[in-house]
């Protein structure tokens, strides 16, 4: 392989995984291109720039947004503390918002996050009781006893009880809704599509790296 092949190889290994765009945050426009959350709502790290993202495993434009979000994560700066959070909107969300609570709790929500989509969306699976989720999560490879004790916790319990109307401290009214640092809620109605939400975002965390130099 000659060493001009090499050089483009290595420059196009550096684009595809720098973190940040080149859009600025000067370039936006609050309430066209992203939205203020207000009042702005406390993060959970803050010694990290927090980024949320509000899902639902029913929404196929969640689904949608999943491989640009995933590629997102993979180069995201480690000052960016990212979480995936349910939104609740009626008691179908509910249902899916427990399921997930119940496999963060039993340290596997990374591993069925993707199926949990397929089931519901693809293979049209409800999963939304205790009995239907637990065949589910054995599937998965966790003991059924630990799956309805976790289920049943105070823990998920007390989860469930914040995501009830969290959704509307932010400001969120659809997903998929990415909020960065309890400030900016970036929307696929705002960005126009994927790929810009995640260039708005990136700009947001940048702005926002700024301002904690300040």
């Amino acid at each position: 392989m000659n060493k001009t092949l090499l050089g483009v190889m290595a420059l196009l290994s550096l684009l595809l995984t720098q973190p940040f765009t080149s859009l600025e945050a000067a370039e936006l426009v609050a309430g066209t291109d992203y939205d203020l959350v207000k009042p702005a709502q406390p993060t959970q790290d803050p010694q990290k720039i927090e980024v949320l993202e509000f899902f639902w495993y029913g929404c196929p434009h969640c689904l949608e947004f999943e491989p640009d979000l995933n590629a997102w994560i993979k180069t995201k700066p480690d000052s960016v503390n990212f979480i995936h959070q349910p939104a609740v909107f009626n008691e179908q969300w509910a249902a899916h918002a427990k399921a997930f609570f119940t496999a963060e709790a039993l340290g596997v929500a990374d591993k069925m996050h993707a199926d949990f989509f397929d089931a519901i969306q693809h293979q049209k699976q409800k999963l939304s009781t205790e009995e239907e989720l637990a065949p589910f999560f054995v599937a998965h490879g966790v003991n059924e006893a630990a799956f309805h004790q976790a289920y049943k916790s105070f823990a998920v319990d007390s989860k469930m009880r914040l995501a009830n109307g969290l959704a509307a401290k932010y400001g969120v009214t659809g997903t998929p809704s990415m909020v960065v640092n309890g400030k900016y809620l970036v929307s696929p109605g705002k960005a126009k599509s994927f790929e810009r939400m995640i260039e708005i975002t990136n700009a947001l965390i940048k702005k926002e790296q700024a301002e904690a130099k300040k």
